[in-house]
């Protein structure tokens, strides 16, 4: 018996263990573990969460930033106000960017937007604050009612007493542009 056990025990005490096949107990007939279940639990839970996320952001924001572009419309007629003329241009390019439709175009002339920026165009004495209020007053006239309020402000007298520079051909270019847009609108030119 000493001799059977003094055989086994090197056997038995080994450091490194024989090669031996791991043996799954808990696989399932489609050879999937328990660990791979949980990860596509884990993956298909963080999808879950990140929709949520991202639904409730699209949400908010559907109902704050409706409000910011009010504001923001009324801060450029604000800065059309101001007496330097940086301020003036600022508030004209935000003006110009923000007439992209129909409707942004007629709630800037509603604010009172055009006529301000027909008086920075009256008042200008350079020729780049005078090429971003015809280039804000070009994108307001592209809406058919917009052009009527500008021809009713008096635009045709003022755009056509702008001065012409030889600097910047855009002031020229912007300057056609608006009276061939009256002209379109059957607004009489010589008026």
């Amino acid at each position: 018996m000493r001799t059977i056990a003094a055989r086994f025990c090197p056997y038995l005490w080994r450091r490194t263990p024989i090669n031996s096949q791991p043996r799954r107990f808990s696989t399932s007939s489609f050879g999937r573990d328990e660990q791979t279940i949980e990860q596509e639990a884990e993956r298909k839970v963080g999808w879950l969460l990140k929709l949520i996320f991202a639904g409730t952001a699209t949400v908010i924001g559907y109902q704050i930033f409706p409000y910011m572009g009010d504001n923001l419309m009324q801060q450029s007629v604000s800065l059309l106000q101001v007496k330097d003329p940086l301020f003036k241009r600022m508030g004209a390019s935000r003006l110009a960017r923000f007439a992209i439709d129909d409707e942004r175009r007629m709630k800037i002339v509603d604010i009172g937007g055009a006529q301000h920026l027909l008086n920075m165009l009256e008042s200008a004495r350079d020729d780049r604050t005078r090429k971003e209020a015809l280039k804000a007053l070009f994108a307001i006239s592209k809406s058919d009612a917009a052009a009527v309020v500008l021809h009713q402000a008096g635009a045709m007298s003022i755009i056509k007493s702008t001065q012409e520079s030889g600097e910047d051909a855009e002031v020229g270019n912007y300057k056609s542009n608006l009276l061939s847009r009256f002209q379109d609108l059957s607004f009489d030119i010589r008026s």
